[in-house]
């Protein structure tokens, strides 16, 4: 009897991308034939073909200024605006990559209603409160939540009580783009952290420099000319601290097991690795739940995997934690869809995991259960900003 053939992965991606380079590395490390790449340019134009049987992965479609000027329409791949836009023509995008995959009979990893979800902060955010997931609270999730129309809308929501901290965020962004830490200073001036940088003809661009503005008048000619693309507030919480530094943690989720976890840093609010936040340690912060009476088997991880499997058709997402000061009480800031680029991170003890990057434990569990997983002979992926 003629064995069965091994099975065949497919990456939708940036060829040239890293984030493709890491996975296709982790499929051959399982032992299997090497993962065929399907550019997003072939989705966004029409001609994507897939294969009777393959297991299909999607990977982020940015850091290619062709892709993104066919989502979003921007002039530059630095531009703020358009994620109204990006999110609808993607949205639509993935959805035509499932209806291509389930007509070859082969199987996607990535649900089209998850992602939908997963890209609007909007929704993400009461899908997690509906089913009692900690967040930070917010008057703009929920459908009979009103939308935030300009500068007025969040300076309203300022003067809520509690709310005189908060983030105002694009409801379809990612890595910190658009977000602005917002607080009501004394004398009731008003300043804003963010990423963004204001040129003088009002046009906005992602920077790797943080801001202060100062400044009402700028802060909410940013605000105004977010809000067309859909905005999200929630409320600043105060977080924990490792050395001085406020921390929060990204957790992966695979097949619904937390199996990698990472602790961010920094002195400013946004913790974002390339705005200049930096590893924290790990084994520190297990120290701190713990000494604060909480577990972290069944607070930490167990939040995230709480969060994660309420995206049940999608393996993997990154969940970020937003511990509360004193590492007492935990909340979900975010659920991302790829949330996975974490080099050089291997699996936590006990997560079934353990030596294996976040892409390699992704090969391992989407692989049907009568393959015998080859050992790995590749040297493990060097470590790089994430």
């Amino acid at each position: 009897m003629r064995p069965a053939a091994p099975p065949r992965f497919a990456v939708v991606g940036i060829p040239d991308n890293r984030r493709v380079a890491f996975f296709r590395r982790a499929v051959r490390a399982a032992g299997l034939p090497e993962a065929r790449v399907v550019p997003w340019l072939d989705v966004l134009h029409g001609r994507a073909r897939f294969l009777p049987g393959e297991i299909v992965r999607i990977d982020s479609p940015g850091e290619d200024p062709e892709v993104d000027l066919l989502l979003r329409g921007a002039d530059d791949p630095a531009r703020v605006e358009g994620t109204g836009r990006w999110y609808a023509r993607f949205t639509q995008a993935v959805r035509a990559v499932a209806q291509a995959v389930e007509a070859a009979g082969g199987t996607l990893l990535d649900d089209p209603a998850d992602v939908a979800v997963l890209f609007d902060k909007r929704l993400c955010h009461e899908r997690l409160e509906s089913a009692g997931v900690a967040v930070p609270p917010s008057p703009t999730s929920g459908a009979a939540a009103p939308v935030v129309r300009g500068w007025d809308d969040v300076r309203a929501v300022l003067g809520l009580p509690c709310f005189h901290r908060v983030f105002v965020k694009l409801a379809h962004g990612s890595s910190a783009s658009g977000v602005l830490a917002v607080e009501v200073a004394g004398g009731g001036r008003i300043r804003a952290t963010t990423s963004v940088e204001r040129t003088p003809d009002g046009r906005l661009f992602n920077s790797l420099r943080l801001r202060r503005y100062t400044g009402e008048s700028e802060i909410a000619a940013i605000v105004d000319t977010l809000a067309p693309d859909g905005l999200h507030i929630e409320r600043w919480l105060p977080k924990a601290l490792q050395h001085g530094r406020a921390a929060d943690l990204r957790v992966v989720v695979v097949a619904g097991r937390a199996t990698h976890a990472v602790v961010r840093t920094s002195r400013s609010p946004l913790t974002n690795l390339h705005l200049g936040g930096l590893r924290g340690d790990l084994a520190e912060a297990g120290t701190a739940v713990r000494a604060a009476g909480r577990s972290w088997r069944d607070d930490v991880l167990g939040l995230a995997e709480r969060a994660a499997a309420l995206f049940p058709e999608t393996l993997c997402v990154g969940v970020d934690l937003l511990p509360a000061t004193g590492w007492r009480r935990f909340a979900v800031g975010e659920v991302n869809a790829f949330g996975d680029l974490l080099p050089g991170l291997t699996g936590l003890p006990g997560s079934g995991a353990e030596g294996l990057d976040t892409y390699a434990a992704q090969v391992a569990a989407a692989l049907p259960p009568h393959h015998e997983e080859q050992p790995c002979t590749t040297q493990p992926l060097t470590a790089g900003p994430a």
